[in-house]
């Protein structure tokens, strides 16, 4: 049972994902959170980074998924990062992914679009 959460919040890349043309062509800001559920218990008792998760680590495969793909849904971005970060940490018990697009084009006035995406071992 996890015993702990370690959270990357609001991490943000310049990418190229929608399902406009412009979207692909222009690009445009993605927020990613990423929450992961672990017991981190023996890593806090030994001050041990290689028993709890790297969030730097963390970041730079969210940064890779994010930046050197294109996809038209964001929900695609969501269950690809939770994906990788499972199959790359085998004691996270549980993540959960949300992508932003902020001012999606909607429209109208939207602040962001949302996918939030929850996966467990």
């Amino acid at each position: 049972m996890p015993k702990g959460t370690v959270r990357l919040v609001n991490a943000v890349f310049y990418a190229h994902h929608g399902v406009m043309q412009e979207e692909h062509r222009i690009g445009g800001r993605y927020e990613v959170d990423v929450s992961m559920d672990l017991n981190f218990e023996e890593a806090a008792q030994e001050d041990a980074l290689e028993k709890t998760v790297d969030y730097e680590r963390v970041y730079r495969l969210v940064h890779e998924i994010v930046t050197q793909n294109r996809f038209y849904l964001i929900e695609k971005l969501a269950y690809l990062i939770a994906q990788q970060v499972l199959a790359v940490y085998e004691h996270v018990e549980a993540v959960e992914v949300a992508v932003r697009k902020p001012n999606p084009p909607v429209g109208g006035t939207s602040d962001y679009a949302e996918a939030i995406y929850r996966a467990q071992r």
